[in-house]
């Protein structure tokens, strides 16, 4: 189903931008995992809107409350259903555009496809929609801190042409990165992208960026090749994600300007099982998580949603000047590290069922 994702630990989404409310149902959780409603409000505060300049000015609280699955702080084994509430909607600024699709929007492939759209907001192509990915992300987030060790860590990399130096994948930690509101490790970048963002905002126009991220203590053998490969479904999960438009992992698109001679990771002894020297390869070799950090990186578009003039047509053809309203985030990649966070978390929750069914 499109709005499902996973096998054995599943979710489904559910809500739009402007409804009463949007959620998740998640299926799969095991029982007796300790589980409230604060652990899964961390990760949903750092994903809201509202708090700061770089981001829509959309106030929403979005706590969480979780309906079913969950007693006594444990987890049943029975489906999680958790609910956002939307308080801060205002369908009304979308009156001027329910005639004219938005340019690089949504809003024509989903009329071309169901024959209707909702009438204000992106409807389920709104960003709002992640808001359930990151309550069940969350969830797997736990799940495999506590039954793995596994750490996830996303950071933003770049704003517009304003690049982050390197960062040391073995210590960068979310405490670090949320010392700014950009969230980039960097401080000398943080300050050249907020400009850039601040700037986009003022001349009513948008930017994008890329996110990076690192997963940490992956055990060696997640993955199910050939169709399901670990860095596939990584893909699969960026992807879907509302304004994505590049995925690489390791070296990425850098390693096909490289000989195998400089490109190969050689195997070491690390302290008692293999390890590799380097990590081009991303911690994955044939689709299969080898033990070492797993790491990649996602494009963002300028979100479409601009103020400034578009000359553009009506649904029916008719030329059309599109000055759009609403409360829109001139740049997306500050907000989507959690979102990034929690879908990663998802595919290994998801990975990491199926390779325990092995043993």
């Amino acid at each position: 189903m499109s709005s499902s994702f996973g096998r054995f630990f599943k979710i489904s989404t559910f809500g739009e931008s402007h409804c009463p409310g949007v959620g998740v149902v998640v299926d799969g959780v095991p029982p007796q995992l300790a589980l409230s409603e604060q652990d899964i409000q961390v990760q949903l505060d750092r994903r809201r809107p509202g708090g700061n300049r770089l981001g829509t000015e959309r106030n929403e609280a979005d706590q969480v409350q979780i309906l079913s699955g969950v007693e006594n702080g444990l987890t049943l084994g029975t489906p999680i259903g958790m609910l956002v509430k939307n308080k801060d909607q205002r369908p009304g600024d979308y009156g001027s555009m329910s005639e004219i699709p938005r340019p690089s929007h949504a809003d024509y492939t989903y009329r071309m496809k169901y024959g209707i759209h909702a009438s204000s907001g992106g409807g389920r192509s709104s960003a709002r929609e992640t808001i359930g990915r990151v309550a069940a992300g969350a969830v797997a987030e736990k799940f495999l801190l506590e039954q793995f060790g596994i750490e996830i860590v996303a950071w933003v990399s770049s704003v517009g042409n304003h690049d982050a130096a390197a960062v040391d994948m073995n210590s960068i930690s979310r405490e670090l990165v949320d010392e700014n509101a950009i969230r980039c490790p960097d401080p000398a970048a943080a300050a050249n992208m907020t400009e850039e963002i601040v700037a986009a905002r003022e001349a009513k126009d948008s930017v994008g960026g890329v996110v990076s991220c690192v997963c940490r203590n992956l055990p060696a053998g997640l993955g199910e090749p050939v169709f399901d490969r670990l860095e596939a479904m990584l893909a699969h999960a960026m992807l879907s994600l509302p304004a994505t438009k590049g995925f690489e992992l390791g070296s990425g698109f850098a390693g096909a300007r490289m000989r195998g001679s400089a490109h190969n990771d050689p195997f070491i002894n690390r302290a008692g099982r293999l390890g590799t020297l380097t990590n081009h390869s991303g911690g994955i070799q044939g689709g299969i998580s080898n033990g070492e950090p797993v790491y990649f990186r996602v494009a963002f578009k300028p979100p479409a949603t601009i103020g400034q003039a578009q000359q553009t047509v009506k649904y029916t053809g008719e030329d059309a000047l599109l000055e759009a309203k609403g409360r829109h985030d001139p740049c997306v990649v500050p907000r989507a590290v959690p979102i990034v966070e929690t879908m990663t978390a998802l595919v290994l929750a998801d990975l990491a069922m199926i390779q325990k069914m092995r043993q």
